[in-house]
């Protein structure tokens, strides 16, 4: 099964690289090798809006591969994605794949280039350390492990908490964070604590060998060279949505400018459609608050 006919032109460029390309296999238009270095280098020049954009890539296509798809278009993957077809070619030249003219790309194998991108074929380890409403919701999501981010430890302050099993695994106590990570080789840390502390956290996750922090503390962290952090700030994301909701209702009661006499929208055009809009993705973002 494939998601379009192999005789529609699709435009893609080039054959699609193959599933060792990491490794100095030859792309499959040509036989020419790709050296190890320059797949580094190339890389390291991805801007961290298109590592965003691969991530979304990697889930769609993941769901194509459960349906038995094999090949998708550059349109097909964009849709998918919510993209536009140049910027997902554009994103996937970063990576060194091109596709094929009239057939697209081969799901498996991009797939396998965009793991080995995002480094997804290293065994990674998680640890979360807070464990209330947030920390037990990350604990005891499904789509970690489904992933490749299996969580291995949890820890808490509260000695109440400190023994019983979230998601299967028991609670260790804060102090035992170094010992434990290092124990467990624990790669990912995730802060779900009050902003008071979280450094300290932070760094005991640090010794104790973690290399990436997602960071949910309202509270910027310091960390060695070396050691990523991605803060989760959901109070900022709201007031990015308030600002769109704040947008939208200024465009739409704004006078038309397109063309002379056009009238203002009224109450029942464009104007209400996009602020029952904007105020839909409010709802939306509460209720997820709010689950969190």
């Amino acid at each position: 099964m494939t998601a379009h006919g192999a005789d529609v032109p699709d435009g893609d460029g080039q054959a699609a690289a193959g599933r060792g390309a990491a490794s100095g296999a030859a792309a499959s238009n040509g036989d020419q090798s790709i050296e190890v270095p320059a797949a580094r280098e190339r890389a390291r020049s991805i801007p961290e809006a298109a590592v965003a954009r691969l991530a979304v890539y990697l889930r769609a296509l993941v769901s194509l591969a459960d349906q038995e798809v094999r090949t998708v278009s550059s349109e097909e993957l964009a849709n998918a994605a919510g993209v536009n077809s140049a910027k997902l070619r554009k994103d996937l030249s970063y990576i060194g794949s091109y596709g094929t003219r009239g057939v697209g790309y081969e799901v498996d194998v991009l797939i396998g280039q965009i793991e080995r991108t995002l480094g997804l074929t290293r065994k990674h380890s998680v640890a979360v350390v807070g464990i209330g409403n947030l920390g037990h919701a990350l604990a005891n999501y499904g789509g970690f492990p489904s992933r490749g981010f299996p969580v291995s430890a949890l820890f808490d302050l509260d000695e109440d908490l400190v023994g019983v099993p979230v998601g299967g695994i028991p609670v260790s106590h804060v102090d035992d964070i170094v010992q434990v990570c290092t124990d467990r080789e624990v790669t990912i840390g995730v802060i779900a604590t009050p902003a008071k502390g979280a450094q300290e956290i932070c760094d005991r996750l640090v010794a104790g060998g973690v290399q990436c922090i997602l960071n949910f503390a309202p509270v910027a962290l310091q960390v060695p060279d070396g050691v990523e952090v991605r803060k989760v700030d959901l109070a900022v994301e709201m007031q990015i949505l308030s600002f769109h909701v704040a947008r939208r209702q200024q465009d739409a009661a704004a006078p038309a400018v397109d063309g002379a006499g056009a009238d203002p929208p009224g109450p029942d055009g464009q104007a209400d459609g996009d602020a029952r809009k904007a105020g839909d993705e409010m709802e939306s973002a509460n209720r997820m608050v709010e689950r969190l």
